[in-house]
C-alpha cells in the first residue's frame, strides 16, 4: 500500500486527508513540524510527501515551507511533494515547481483534483522504481558478463544487445556453425570475434573473409585455396582461409554472396571437414568452426532458388539476430564516448542530437560521424552542428500510422519490464488507452 507523509501542523487538515486517502487504498502519516517530518523521512520510505508552507502561527510567507522543500529535495531527491497551503503566493509556486514541486495547491483543495494528482505521482513513483530495479539487474548482468567472459572489448548498454552478446557466450564452447544476422554495420564480425574468444579453440586463429568484397569467380580459391595454373593470374599455389582458420575459427560475412558451386563446397566441408583446392585432387583435412553472416533474408533466397536450402539449415543451427543501432538506442552514447576516446566532449545538445537520428549506416556510421566531429569541431566540446546530421524531415503522421500495432505494444510493455505506466507513456497514451488496446489484441494483463 502506497504510504505518504503529511507535513502539517493543522492535526484536522491532516485528519481530512487521512480519511480521504484511506478510501482509496493509501496509507498516510502525519507530522506536526518540519523537524519532525525530516525525521521521518530518514527512518521510514514514503512514496509521496504533502507539505504545508506555514508552521508559525500568524505567518504567511511561506518561506518555512520553502525551506522545508529544499531540505527534502536535498534529502531525498526523487521523492515527489505537493505544497498545500491557504496563502497562495504565485511567485513562490512557480520558483518551487521550477525547482521540482510536483504541484502547488491552494487549501481548501479539491478532492478530484488532488486524488488525481496523488496517483499519478503514485504510479510515475512506481514506474521510476521499477526503471531503477531494470536498470540494476541490467548492470549486474552486463557486470556479470565482463567478469566471466572475454567480450573483445565491445561497448553495449542496451538490453537487446546484452542477449545478443550474452547468448553468444553461451554458443560460444560448442563447434555448432552459428549465424549472424542484422544490418550492414551493426557490428556482427564484433559477435565472431566474442564466439571465437569464448570457445574451446580460443588459441586458435580468428580469419575473416567477406564474400560479398571478393568477385564471384574468385571466392572459391579465396575459400579453398589454389594450385599453380588453377586459373590466369595462379602463378603459384596458395592456401584458401579454411586452412589458414585450421584449428580455430573461419568468420564468412555477407554468405549470402557466395555462389551456389561455391555453397556446394561449403556444404561439403560444413559435414565432412574436407576440401580440394582449385585445380587439385588431394582431399585436405581441416578442423574449423565457421561462425556466418548476413543482413539478406536467406529465406527469401532460397525461395527464389538463389540460396540452398540445405545449406541454410547447415548454417543456422543457432542464429544470433543483432538489431539496427536505432533499436538499440541505449548504445548510442556509450559507443560516442567509446568513440571520443580522449578527445573533446559531447555537449548536451549534441548528444541529443545523436540520440534523435535514426542511424541507417549503424555503429559503422557512428563512428564516422564522431572521428569527423573531433577533426572539425573548433570549441573545447563538440556541439551539434559539428556532427552535421542531417536534419530530419518535418512529418505530419495520420491516425493510423500513430495507432499503435500488437507487436509495438508487446515490445514497449517488454522494455518497461511490464510497468503499464511507463509502456504508455513510451506509446504516447493513457493507461486507461493501453489497457484497452491490450484487451483488443489479446495482450493478458500481468
Amino acid at each position: 500500500m502506497p504510504q505518504i507523509l503529511i507535513i502539517d501542523d493543522n492535526t484536522a487538515v491532516a485528519t481530512a486527508l487521512d480519511v480521504l486517502f484511506s478510501l482509496h487504498d493509501i496509507d498516510t502519516r502525519h507530522a506536526v513540524s518540519p523537524e519532525q517530518g525530516l525525521a521521518m523521512l530518514a527512518e521510514q520510505e514514503f512514496d509521496l510527501v504533502l507539505q504545508d508552507m506555514n508552521f508559525t502561527a500568524d505567518t504567511t510567507s511561506g518561506e518555512e515551507g520553502q525551506q522545508l522543500f529544499r531540505d527534502i529535495r536535498q534529502a531525498h531527491p526523487d521523492l515527489p511533494v505537493i505544497l498545500l497551503t491557504a496563502w497562495t503566493h504565485l511567485d513562490s509556486a512557480v520558483e518551487l515547481v521550477k525547482a521540482g514541486a510536483a504541484d502547488y495547491l491552494a487549501k481548501p483543495w479539491d478532492d478530484g483534483r488532488l486524488l488525481t494528482t496523488v496517483n499519478n505521482l503514485l504510479e510515475l513513483s512506481e514506474a521510476r522504481r521499477e526503471l531503477d530495479r531494470r536498470r540494476s539487474r541490467e548492470l549486474r548482468n552486463q557486470q556479470a558478463l565482463h567478469e566471466r567472459y572475454d567480450l573483445r572489448g565491445v561497448v553495449f548498454a542496451d538490453p537487446a544487445s546484452e542477449r545478443v552478446i550474452s547468448l553468444a557466450c553461451q554458443v560460444a564452447r560448442s563447434q555448432l556453425p552459428v549465424l549472424i544476422t542484422g544490418p550492414n554495420g551493426a557490428g556482427k564480425e564484433k559477435i565472431a570475434e566474442i564466439i571465437q574468444a569464448n570457445s574451446a579453440d580460443r588459441k586458435g586463429p580468428f580469419v575473416a573473409l567477406n564474400c560479398g568484397a571478393i568477385p564471384s569467380e574468385l571466392i572459391e580459391a579465396e575459400l579453398f585455396g589454389a594450385e599453380a595454373g588453377a586459373y590466369t593470374g595462379a602463378n603459384k599455389a596458395r592456401e584458401g582461409k579454411f586452412e589458414a582458420a585450421d584449428g580455430g575459427t573461419l568468420f564468412l560475412d555477407e554468405i549470402g554472396n557466395l555462389s551456389l558451386t561455391g555453397q556446394m563446397k561449403l556444404l561439403r566441408v560444413l559435414e565432412t571437414g574436407r576440401f580440394e583446392r582449385l585445380g587439385s585432387n588431394r582431399e585436405r583435412q581441416v578442423s574449423v568452426r565457421v561462425v556466418s553472416a548476413t543482413n539478406a533474408d536467406l529465406p527469401a533466397m532460397i525461395r527464389d532458388g538463389s540460396f540452398r536450402e540445405d545449406l541454410y539449415y547447415r548454417l543456422n543451427t543457432v542464429e544470433l539476430s543483432l538489431p539496427p543501432l536505432a533499436e538499440r538506442r541505449e548504445d548510442i552514447l556509450p559507443l560516442a564516448q567509446h568513440f571520443l576516446a580522449d578527445g573533446k566532449p559531447l555537449s548536451a545538445q549534441a548528444a541529443q542530437a545523436l540520440q534523435r537520428h535514426t542511424w541507417p549506416g549503424n555503429v559503422r556510421e557512428l563512428r564516422n560521424v564522431i572521428q569527423r566531429a573531433v577533426l572539425l569541431a573548433q570549441g573545447p566540446r563538440i556541439e551539434a552542428a559539428d556532427l552535421n546530421l542531417p536534419r530530419a524531415a518535418p512529418s505530419r503522421p495520420s491516425a493510423a500510422a500513430d495507432e499503435p500495432d500488437r507487436a509495438r505494444i508487446v515490445n514497449a510493455l517488454e522494455r518497461a519490464g511490464g510497468v503499464i505506466a511507463q509502456a504508455a507513456a513510451e506509446l504516447g497514451m493513457s493507461r486507461q488507452a493501453l489497457y484497452r488496446r491490450m484487451d483488443r489484441h489479446h495482450i493478458p494483463r500481468e
